[in-house]
């Protein structure tokens, strides 16, 4: 069975799930290498639960065009896997902690990262040539983004690049839509989104508003993640794989302000395990998978 999870990569020529599953065989290079890449995000359906106690109001972000953040993201991914009754191997991706400047402009917001760090020695080092990397989330007026770009600098080798893809992929699919109504403190609404990948996921964000002090948004969020298939297509036609089990969850809470692009703290995780088997082997392959994104300053 010739799966190896390296984590997630989202623009890898040979990427895995854009949620939080497995992914092919290390080796898999970014895509459009020195080149900016953009990718789409599946869009989100929002649903009010309950709107809450009055008084409500529409949640909008309010931040005018040149609005600057700065603002710190953290991610950390780690997954185990085992093959049948061979000996549990460790496949996590370092953690990272990526400073940047947030600027918004009409369609979203531009990020210039800052020196990133991370405790893997050889990343560390591999990262010094990230500086001035530039990104991106396309946003709607809902809050949602739309789009992930990404533009290196000119010297970010592989290993950086996919790094950085990592983690910003992991960013977005933990942030929050709001709901196209009045709402008001202790409203609940529900956020549905496809996470496309070789197993496309159904990930549901109950999110529930908690506090409200102005523009200053404290939210709750709790993640489900379920496969729309009982198959996982191997990258680059290397088979199939039946999903005998597959249970991921989350939770965190956020701290939104309506004038800035950014969260401006708090943290989700999300974990559970997976299991899979080769049809043609009987071949099964487990994995308990963690993945932790947060917002500070």
């Amino acid at each position: 069975m010739v799966v190896l999870a390296v984590g997630l990569t989202a623009f890898g020529s040979g990427c895995g799930d854009g949620g939080d599953s497995g992914a092919e065989a290390d080796g898999t290079e970014p895509l459009g290498i020195g080149n900016e890449v953009t990718v789409p995000i599946a869009a989100a359906v929002v649903t009010t639960v309950d709107p809450g106690a009055e008084p409500r109001s529409m949640l909008r972000p309010s931040y005018y065009n040149g609005t600057i953040q700065a603002v710190t993201l953290r991610t950390d991914h780690h997954i185990q896997q085992q093959i049948d009754s061979q000996q549990l191997r460790d496949f996590s991706s370092p953690s990272l902690t990526i400073p940047m400047t947030a600027t918004a402009d009409s369609g979203g917001v531009e990020l210039t990262l800052g020196s990133v760090t991370t405790p893997d020695p050889a990343l560390s080092e591999a990262l010094t040539a990230a500086d001035g990397t530039h990104a991106g989330f396309e946003m709607s007026e809902l809050g949602g983004i739309t789009a992930l770009r990404l533009a290196p600098a000119p010297d970010t080798s592989n290993s950086a690049r996919a790094a950085l893809e990592q983690a910003f992929y992991q960013a977005v699919y933990r942030s929050v839509t709001f709901p196209d109504e009045p709402v008001g403190e202790g409203a609940v609404w529900r956020v549905q989104q496809t996470v496309g990948g070789g197993v496309d996921l159904d990930q549901v964000t109950t999110a529930t508003l908690v506090d409200r002090d102005g523009g200053r948004l404290s939210i709750r969020l709790d993640v489900t993640q379920t496969p729309k298939s009982n198959i996982w297509d191997l990258p680059n036609e290397a088979g199939t794989l039946d999903i005998e089990d597959y249970a991921m969850q989350g939770s965190g809470d956020i701290t939104v302000d309506l004038g800035l692009p950014l969260p401006v703290a708090g943290s989700i995780s999300i974990g559970g395990h997976q299991i899979y088997r080769d049809p043609r082997t009987s071949t099964v392959l487990r994995q308990v998978i963690e993945t932790n994104v947060s917002w500070g300053g």
